[in-house]
């Protein structure tokens, strides 16, 4: 790290510490805005970049043990996000429960209103202990990704995934499985 390195791994640690006590540590920048609940475990890690929106008194962002998160990742709730224990994240990941209006079922929006006066519709957005998400993933609003999967880099997860997958692309689908008769990911016929 250097003197300088040293000296500002130094001062975010003490930072992490005194704000987030649970934290292993949270490197600066960044920004954490909590109108509702945020919920961190034990020897959260972050890098620098690390954007969390807990948005409304009623929005919750829950975090598990021994999580960590690279560069630039950007968390946003309106009502629940749950991110399960062990969980990596690359950097430049996107996961949000909300959006900007309507745009299917029997509510629709105008587009004729501007995008930042269209009321928000938010989803649940959990994903399970151990997986890993690769470098530009994005998790949008009502998606599950189960237990142990992984997630490819620049994949938009759009629907839930099951346990112990990997899935790419844009929208993510599923790859391989984990086939624990005989321990090895097996290919998913298409």
């Amino acid at each position: 790290y250097g003197v300088y390195g040293g000296g500002r791994l130094a001062i975010d640690m003490l930072i992490s510490r005194i704000f987030y006590p649970k934290a292993l540590l949270i490197r600066r920048p960044f920004y954490i805005r909590i109108e509702g609940n945020l919920k961190l475990g034990r020897g959260f890690l972050s890098g620098p970049g690390l954007v969390m929106d807990c948005i409304g008194d009623e929005s919750t962002i829950q975090i598990g043990a021994n999580v960590l998160v690279n560069s630039h990742v950007h968390i946003a709730s309106s009502q629940f996000v749950s991110i399960g224990d062990r969980v990596l994240m690359a950097s430049g990941v996107y996961i949000s429960d909300h959006g900007h209006g309507s745009y299917s079922g029997d509510e629709h929006t105008s587009p004729l209103i501007p995008p930042n006066e269209r009321p928000l519709s938010a989803k649940p957005v959990i994903i399970g202990d151990d997986c890993w998400l690769g470098e530009k993933v994005a998790v949008l609003p009502g998606v599950t990704i189960g237990k142990g999967c992984i997630v490819g880099a620049g994949s938009v997860v759009t629907t839930s995934l099951p346990d112990y997958v990997i899935a790419v692309g844009i929208p993510a689908r599923i790859l391989k499985r984990f086939d624990f008769d005989t321990n090895k990911w097996v290919s998913v016929g298409r």
